[in-house]
């Protein structure tokens, strides 16, 4: 039977499932970018693919997981023991190098749950080491996983896990990431059979329903706190790494009551470059901004949350594109854009409620080659913080990951110490937040020195626009990037470029400030 009590012991059970699978993943990985960075999402699902609970990990990766337990669940017939691997961004994925394993939880022969975890791996192959290139055709980005079984029964396909491993750069930093993952599964499959062992299939299934109806009750009550109308708002990205063309994002908002429409008819087609991101990536973003509404804190973060949120998407746009379209710049720096319009529309009808845009970027840092001590290939990637947007009663954060990504920060030591490079300078970049009554936060100044030759990628937004402000406010700068010659030259990069570089050459990235709110 279902109280207020037990609501609340179910509630933090399920989540404790995801989180403590986020601490194996995290304390067994290999790369940086997962075992320093966090790079990784866990979640728990019922047994018809809806998300039941989730880690507090990666906004991108948990608001669109539904998807890649939907397409397992078509493309695989689940046995117990079985792990579905994918990573197709047309078949439940994201981009491609975040992959992610499903496993069905059986209890007395009969499915009654799911679990997942989601990591991004720093090199799935690819025309560019880190698999996010400049590229025109998702082919190009790296090796496609559709949903496959890795482990069929409790046996591990063996060849899968080779093939995987053999078409990155870096096969045993893939070997280790992916048992990482393994290992996180089978910790959350004996969670869930030690909870359903202790309160009865039943019960388990029975408060699985009612957080999801008290989910939707309670972002019901967040949708008719807001004025009912149609809130419309446009914003644009710099370019999609192979035109300079800025690229419109439209979306008008419909509150009607306790439930909204969200549209975004009017944004732009799909793209020749990368930025193009599937809908599963869309409807993430779109439910974390009404969920920061609601307050983390207050609302389980679960499928209930969506049911009185209608999302409208032509097909072959730029946030529902059709295959064979590139999508390696949509899961990181297009989704930041799809936040900064859903709030600049909210901000019409909210406005004492919603902040300042945000550094609006994840400013993607990808390099590669091969290390001039070890004789070895390497590859990192990371993203780099930046300002927060100014809120209505408080200055921005300075130096955060804001809004899709939730990820930490590399420490010095760990990269200095695996590959062959020097950071040079890692500070706030004073006065970058917009000014106002409340000031948006400053963003950062990073520069890399190379101790051998490598390739490089850096996928960035706001360099070409500014993160706007509110309510008067000033907007943030807008972020640089700068390649420095061994020889004392400087060369403006674009927000989005790959090339090569030389020992003694330097890489700089300043990210974009917050923008300002209010009049001071």
């Amino acid at each position: 039977m279902v109280n207020s009590i037990s609501l609340q012991i179910f509630k933090n059970l399920f989540i404790s499932i995801a989180e403590e699978m986020g601490v194996t993943l995290g304390r067994t990985a290999y790369s940086p970018n997962i075992k320093e960075r966090l790079d990784y999402s866990c979640a728990v699902f019922d047994k018809h693919g809806q998300m039941i609970a989730q880690a507090a990990h990666i906004p991108v990766h948990l608001g669109s997981m539904s998807s890649s337990i939907e397409q397992a669940i078509k493309n695989q017939h689940c046995f117990d023991g079985d792990i579905i691997i994918l990573n197709d961004p047309y078949l439940g994925g994201t981009h491609l190098p975040d992959i992610t394993l499903v496993a069905p939880i059986y209890i007395n022969n009969s499915l009654e749950g799911f679990i997942a975890n989601r990591g991004h791996h720093a090199d799935i192959g690819g025309m560019t080491p880190g698999s996010l290139p400049l590229s025109t055709d998702v082919h190009q980005e790296g090796l496609i996983i559709p949903p496959i079984k890795l482990y069929s029964k409790g046996v591990l396909n063996e060849d899968v896990f080779q093939l995987i491993c053999r078409n990155s750069r870096t096969p045993g930093e893939r070997r280790g990431d992916l048992s990482a993952q393994i290992a996180s599964i089978r910790t959350g499959e004996i969670r869930m059979k030690d909870v359903i062992a202790k309160y009865g299939i039943h019960e388990v299934v029975e408060h699985m329903d009612a957080l999801m109806n008290y989910s939707e009750v309670l972002m019901k009550k967040t949708i008719s706190d807001i004025p009912n109308g149609k809130y419309s708002y446009t914003d644009f990205m710099d370019d999609d790494g192979i035109s300079s063309d800025k690229i419109p994002i439209s979306v008008n908002i419909t509150v009607n009551n306790d439930n909204v429409i969200v549209d975004f008819t009017g944004t732009s087609d799909q793209r020749y470059g990368c930025v193009n991101t599937p809908y599963a990536v869309a409807r993430s973003a779109t439910l974390y901004v009404f969920n920061c509404l609601a307050g983390q804190e207050n609302i389980p973060s679960n499928e209930g949350c969506s049911r009185p949120i209608s999302i409208i998407i032509p097909e072959n746009n730029l946030l529902n594109p059709s295959p064979p379209h590139g999508v390696a710049g949509g899961n990181v720096e297009t989704s930041q854009r799809i936040v900064d319009v859903l709030f600049g529309a909210l901000s019409k009808a909210l406005p004492d409620k919603i902040p300042a845009a945000s550094q609006g970027t994840m400013n993607n840092l990808l390099f590669g080659g091969i290390h001039p001590e070890t004789k070895e290939s390497y590859v990192y990637y990371e993203t780099i913080a930046g300002g927060m947007g100014a809120r209505p009663t408080k200055n921005g954060l300075h130096a955060i990951q804001t809004h899709m990504t939730n990820t930490l920060n590399t420490p010095i030591e760990s990269m200095e110490f695996q590959f062959p490079i020097r950071i040079k300078k890692y500070s706030v970049r004073k006065n970058s937040g917009g000014n106002g009554k409340f000031t948006g936060g400053d963003g950062i100044t990073k520069e890399i020195e190379f101790l051998g030759s490598a390739q490089a990628t850096i996928l960035s937004e706001r360099r070409n626009t500014n993160p706007y402000p509110l309510a008067g406010g000033e907007p943030g700068l807008s972020g640089e990037n700068t390649l420095i010659k061994n020889s004392g030259e400087e060369i403006s990069l674009p927000p989005k470029s790959t090339f090569d570089v030389s020992s003694g050459d330097s890489i700089r990235i300043d990210t974009p400030g917050g923008g300002g709110w209010g009049t001071e």
